[in-house]
């Protein structure tokens, strides 16, 4: 996507600010900008308010989520791109001085569009711009840029090695910043875990405007950003992976079953046996509603079984055999790739599919969604089954999914505190539900999504039940919007997202940003004395 800056002198953009009453905020930040740099045309290509032609397309450009874009929705009042890191502590110090709150966004996918919305005046730093990545194959490890998306790291390390990856998700599109810094986890995390746990580095700009790498932020703030949501501590402008091995082959399959197939027992089934497959081999789970293969008039439920082996179809058939023989996956059903060409699969598109398509920003078409989060430590009963399918016969569940992702594995030997992301090996599954709307009558359909999380209740994690961060639920808690937010009043959400470890999240919080600048409605709380 092209986007053609035009960008009016400092002046006038003063001058048609200071004609709102109501933008006081606005007229301080860029000010204070205008003497934090002392030639403002340095950076006038990277700042964008209402009034330039490419503020809107800007803003679109990475909001993921339609939910998000409506006439209603706050926009920020300046949008800063900046092209450099050094680029940044002005901009956090000039919205100190301003009030203005500050939202970081990477890839714009966040489920609740907290990276570019707020109650409050706010300005958006959008990381694009801040994508380089440098892969060193001898070391195998990577430096990459906060505003790199997932499948350009894929891309980039596949065209230096195509022996080396990195465990992080599905999506191409979605960005580094918040999927690293929520642990971030994909088809690699039976056998390596997830990105957060292959992080050996990082680079952010705390609330005083330093630029700190993992020995001058220390191992506290180091730790919390793993897995503890980085945009409660600052702005990490880059990471250090540790890539992982992967073999030249592997293996991938679809096996989609309808109930009139059997999905009810298979899914059933496979609820005791995918967390204890081969770390090489990892079977997700995606239900939804689709036309009877009988009767195209008739609706019925489809379980589609997803897998990655890392072998070759040889040794994945008689692996299949022995420890999931109901699925009844034949030869045909499997097709040996590389393992760059994998991740093209696993994003949805045509196993042929050129592997440029992993450079591209935005998904083929954005969306209004609505998400929400579960995990699973003892299998669901058939009846508890039935009653999904029941209600995905209804109305609002035309475009409604959810997927079912295997732990077990390496999830199940690596700490629960190794890093802030908790749900390890007492889970059996993770469970990410998906609402799918045109637009109109949200509360309908978001409705709908409520009550199957309601109905999921008796058959999921308790006290707290948990949630993953990544996959951002405002109706799990907020943060007070204005005022400060009790340790209490955060809790309620963040015990969900992060257990044990909130309590340490707070400690850190407390001590790298301890008057909250950086803040948002389930940003970590500041513990109160």
């Amino acid at each position: 996507m092209k986007i053609v800056t035009i960008i009016p002198t400092l002046p006038f953009i003063l001058l048609l600010i200071l004609s709102s009453s109501s933008a006081h905020e606005h007229q301080d930040f860029l000010q204070c900008l205008s003497q934090q740099f002392n030639n403002y045309s340095s950076i006038s290509n990277i700042v964008y308010t209402p009034n330039n032609s490419s503020y809107t397309p800007i803003l679109r450009f990475l909001g993921q989520n339609l939910r998000f874009l409506t006439e209603s929705t706050p926009k920020p009042q300046v949008i800063i791109t900046p092209e450099h890191e050094s680029q940044i502590p002005p901009l956090i110090q000039c919205a100190k001085q301003s009030g203005v709150e500050i939202r970081t966004r990477s890839g714009g996918h966040d489920f609740e569009g907290l990276s570019y919305t707020a109650q409050v005046p706010f300005a958006i730093i959008d990381l694009f711009k801040l994508s380089e990545i440098e892969v060193d194959v001898e070391t195998k490890t990577a430096w990459v840029g906060g505003g790199a998306s997932l499948g350009s790291i894929y891309y980039r390390v596949a065209e230096k090695s195509p022996v080396l990856g990195f465990p992080a998700g599905l999506c191409p599109t979605v960005g580094v910043g918040g999927h690293f810094s929520g642990g971030g986890y994909g088809t690699l995390l039976r056998k390596y875990g997830m990105a957060g746990d292959n992080i050996i580095d990082a680079r952010i700009v705390d609330v005083n405007g330093r630029i700190l790498d993992r020995k001058s932020m220390g191992e506290d703030l180091f730790w919390a950003i793993r897995g503890g949501g980085g945009a409660s501590f600052g702005v990490i402008v880059a990471w250090k992976l540790q890539l992982v091995d992967v073999p030249e082959t592997v293996t991938v399959f679809t096996i989609d079953r309808t109930l009139e197939q059997n999905a009810t027992e298979l899914v059933h089934r496979w609820q005791y046996i995918a967390h204890k497959f081969d770390k090489d081999l990892l079977v997700r789970v995606l239900v939804r509603r689709v036309n009877s293969t009988e009767n195209k008039t008739n609706m019925t439920i489809q379980a589609s079984f997803s897998s990655i082996y890392f072998g070759n179809i040889e040794k994945l058939i008689p692996l299949m055999q022995k420890s999931f023989p109901e699925l009844g996956l034949k030869r045909e059903d499997c097709t040996e790739v590389s393992w760059i060409r994998s991740t093209v699969y696993f994003a949805g598109f045509p196993i042929a599919t050129p592997i440029e398509i992993l450079l591209n920003r935005t998904m083929p078409q954005q969306i209004y969604f609505k998400g929400k989060s579960d995990y699973v430590q003892k299998p669901i009963p058939k009846h508890g089954l039935r009653g999904i399918w029941r209600l995905f016969y209804e109305a609002e569940a035309a475009m409604a999914q959810f997927a079912f992702t295997p732990y077990g594995g390496r999830m199940a030997e690596i700490s629960s505190s190794a890093i802030p992301y908790p749900h390890r090996g007492e889970n059996l599954f993770s469970v990410v539900y998906w609402q799918i709307y045109d637009g109109r009558n949200p509360g309908r359909y978001i409705g709908w999504l409520r009550r199957l999380y309601d109905y999921m209740a008796p058959y999921v994690s308790k006290n707290p039940r948990g949630a993953y961060v990544n996959y951002r639920d405002l109706d799990i808690g907020v943060n007070n919007v204005v005022g400060e937010t009790s340790y209490k009043q955060a809790s309620v959400w963040g015990k969900k997202y992060f257990g044990g470890n909130f309590d340490r999240l707070v400690r850190v919080k407390t001590v790298v940003d301890p008057q909250n600048f950086f803040r948002s409605e389930q940003s970590i709380a500041v513990a109160i004395i």
